[in-house]
């Protein structure tokens, strides 16, 4: 049956209506969720920007997160565009968050250093919470004159949330300025981790007496309940997760993969024990933080909790936090023309500062630390997190502060922050001030305090000339030297196989029975001199067992670790029995000049020749001696070390001073254009003050010999060097370090080892004629982080 065409017939009016308003909400929505995304990623992305826009101002992450997060979440189009279940999506998700937060914060703390004898910064810690806490209990009330049960709530609550401290961004701050290795920055961090920890632990522990407080209705018994479920959750996290986390460790050795249903497992048990008291009605932050707390910090399931869960705060929620801060608190309701206003923002401001300040000061002075130092403290320790911001804009939304208030609180806990860098940096001028660049030279040495070496062998046939060094190097009896002589081993996969560990420690030992007879050689024929000769000298023994890539690393930190002065080690090259050198150890050459880059300490390189200084040298033996002293910090160097030589009463030392010939004919016309005179004037001042000093001590009084070479050029330099040949068992050396290079231009041209310097390089060429042993010495490059001054420098 044919079907008929039927005309189109439009929809009835309240259809079309209908329709219209359908396209419309579509239309809004969309348009409302375009503001919300690009709201959002505009959070993140300007956040970033203005954080390195700061960075020549040294601020934290925070500032920038919470400059733009209410900044951007002020804009009224935005605002309008979130509505109550847009609101309500992001107080789920920031509350969630805080749940992390505070989570991984009780999770890096140690609870049971509470039940220790206080330490001098818990002292400190003690005192700044306590007349914080004191100082909100009297100001607060005379500012509000509600007396219900709810702002005596807050006002509890207050007074222990500004006592507290924000230790992440403290611990940042002071990691990030470099002060955090110093005594000032250690006594901060710690005290600024327990102030954080005690705050946070008594919130939680007052919180069952505030809700007594806040509801009277079946009281008892709700607080019983919160109360059990706490104390279950704490046993439980102290002492059954331990069991259960050793388990999954023990599983997932360290250099394997976490096997993903171990992982799931521990995520899923961190998160019942989170929940348990929150079943009951307690805190959901405050548990998580409890649970944190007392959950095992060590192994591989809790360090990869704290590094994941920190990524993803600083990553995706902190920008997000305080973009939600924005969209809570209206800067239009502030009441600016109402005193009690201005007089909640001063007696907080003067609350946070004051109370710190005054505490951390009292507490320091009855320690024994001066007060400039400790007011600086106080001033760190001022600085608020993201858990006070978000407290005080959760009590704007549970209503037991205004929009006044709240905004005040924001405030001052930002300014609480901004100024903490420009702190630092005051600690860091007036440590220049009273403490001077720790330099670990022969130079810098007090002549009244011992002389630490580091004095490292290869093996046995090091040994010789290793104990000469040591005895034309021990200078007068009194304070005499102490020796750590170290073996250099190098950790190869065989030696690496006879390991062990040692019983009841985490050493290891070495079984290689090579090693242990080269180890035990070594010491006896140190400890045999030592025996005859023990005035003036203390020996320890070490040992250096890693691969040539870390051992330089593992020599370095000893040397830290042991505060030595010197670093003498021997050329990467043995000495064969014609005299010459073998092809050498390219590992042992990489290991020196990776030291001479890094070295904490000044340091020597021996270069043994054919001249006899593997014999014998005792105090009645006459062994020649010279050292040449062209100019520099190194030479200077050089001259120090050769003033402890010339007290040993075997040795007859010669100084050969070059001296720039300024009437020669052959000065060769690059003296006209010397690049910073003013450079070299400074350092040939110091080259004049450093060799009268040592003229007047040593060659004056006819100890030292003395001779002059007044040279116009480098040629003239290898000609008087090549002459020395026969003179001298051994040559001292500066390695460089010189501003006026004409003695020593062009003498580099055809180096073999550059980190013996032009004039080591020289004498101890396979190709030159003198068979003199040389000694290259080099000064301690400074290179500390603070333009002089050592990391871990000491003004308390």
């Amino acid at each position: 049956m044919p079907i008929k065409s039927q005309p189109f017939a439009p929809p009835p009016p309240a259809n079309r209506t209908g329709q219209k308003q359908c396209l419309k909400y579509v239309a809004n929505s969309m348009m409302s969720g375009s503001w919300k995304f690009i709201a959002i990623v505009a959070a993140f992305i300007l956040s970033r920007i203005l954080h390195h826009l700061l960075k020549p101002l040294s601020q934290p992450q925070i500032v920038s997160d919470i400059l733009v997060g209410v900044f951007l979440a002020s804009i009224e189009a935005i605002r309008d565009s979130f509505g109550d279940q847009s609101a309500l999506n992001m107080d789920n998700i920031v509350d969630f968050g805080m749940i992390l937060y505070t989570f991984v914060l009780g999770l890096e703390m140690d609870p049971y250093v509470i039940f220790k004898s206080p330490s001098r910064p818990t002292i400190m810690a003690y005192a700044s919470l306590l007349t914080t806490c004191i100082l909100t209990l009297v100001l607060i009330p005379w500012i509000h004159d509600d007396d219900d049960a709810s702002m005596m709530t807050f006002t509890i609550s207050l007074s222990i949330t500004l006592s507290g401290t924000g230790s992440h961004i403290l611990t940042r701050l002071i990691t990030n300025l470099k002060i955090g290795k110093s005594d000032i920055g250690k006594l901060a961090v710690v005290a600024g981790v327990h102030s954080d920890m005690i705050t946070m632990v008594i919130l939680s522990l007052t919180f069952f007496p505030l809700v007594w407080i806040s509801d009277n209705e079946e009281a008892v018994r709700h607080v019983v309940e919160m109360g059990s479920a706490l104390m279950l959750q704490t046993i439980v996290a102290a002492m059954i997760s331990p069991i259960f986390f050793n388990w999954v460790n023990n599983e997932n050795p360290e250099g394997k993969a976490l096997k993903g249903s171990h992982l799931v497992l521990s995520m899923a048990f961190m998160a019942v024990i989170c929940s348990c008291a929150p079943w009951f009605g307690f805190s959901p932050f405050l548990s998580s933080f409890m649970a944190g707390l007392f959950l095992p910090t060590e192994g591989r399931i809790s360090k990869w909790a704290i590094s994941k869960i920190n990524y993803l705060l600083s990553l995706l929620f902190y920008p997000l936090l305080f973009f939600w801060v924005g969209l809570k608190i209206d800067f239009s309701e502030f009441e600016g023309s109402r005193p009690l206003t201005w007089a909640m923002f001063f007696s907080l401001l003067f609350i946070v500062s004051f109370g710190k300040i005054v505490g951390t000061v009292v507490g320091g002075v009855i320690l024994g630390f001066r007060w400039p130092e400790l007011a600086a403290i106080g001033l760190l320790l001022m600085a608020k997190g993201h858990f006070h911001v978000y407290f005080a804009v959760h009590a704007l939304r549970t209503e037991k502060i205004e929009m006044s208030t709240c905004i005040s609180m924001v405030i001052v806990f930002f300014l609480s922050i901004v100024h903490t860098p420009f702190v630092v940096k005051h600690i860091i001028e007036r440590a220049r001030e009273l403490v001077p660049a720790q330099r670990m030279t022969l130079q810098c040495l007090d002549p009244t305090s011992e002389l630490r070496i580091l004095l490292c062998v290869h093996g046995p046939h090091n040994v010789p000339s290793s104990i000469n060094l040591m005895e034309i190097s021990r200078g007068k009896p009194n304070p005499g030297i102490r020796v750590y002589v170290t073996d250099m081993v190098e950790l190869t996969e065989k030696l690496a196989a006879t390991l062990e560990q040692e019983e009841g420690t985490d050493n290891m030992i070495v079984t290689d029975t090579s090693v242990i007879e080269m180890r035990e050689q070594i010491t006896q024929a140190f400890q045999s001199y030592v025996g005859e000769n023990n005035i003036g000298i203390t020996l320890s023994r070490s040992h250096a067992l890693s691969t040539f890539n870390t051992m330089a690393k593992d020599l370095t930190v000893l040397a830290d670790d042991l505060m030595v002065s010197l670093i003498l080690l021997p050329f990467h090259k043995s000495l064969n029995a014609d005299g010459t050198h073998d092809s050498g150890t390219p590992g042992f050459r990489y290991v020196n000049r990776k030291l001479l880059r890094h070295a904490p300490c000044s340091i020597g390189i021996l270069v043994e020749r054919g001249s006899g200084f593997a014999d014998k040298i005792t105090r009645s033996s006459q062994c020649e001696v010279a050292i040449i002293f062209i100019g520099g910090k190194d030479d200077r160097e050089a001259l120090s070390y050769a003033g402890r030589v010339a007290w040993h009463p075997g040795v007859k030392l010669t100084v050969i001073r070059f001296l720039l010939d300024l009437n020669s004919e052959n000065l060769p016309r690059r003296l006209n254009n010397r690049g910073n005179v003013v450079e070299e004037e400074a350092e040939m001042k110091l080259d004049d003050e450093s060799f009268t000093e040592f003229y007047e001590k040593y060659v004056a009084g006819g100890k030292v010999a003395y001779t002059e070479k007044h040279l116009a050029n480098s040629s003239e330099t290898y000609t008087i060097l090549k002459s020395l040949k026969g003179q001298y068992t051994l040559i001292i050396v500066g390695r460089g370090g010189r501003v006026n290079t004409i003695l020593t231009f062009g003498l580099n041209d055809w180096q073999q080892c550059p980190e013996l310097g032009s004039v080591g390089d020289v004498l101890s060429g396979s190709g030159f004629e003198c068979e003199s042993s040389v000694l290259v010495i080099q000064q301690h490059r400074l290179k500390g982080q603070l333009d002089g001054l050592s990391d871990d420098f000491s003004i308390m």
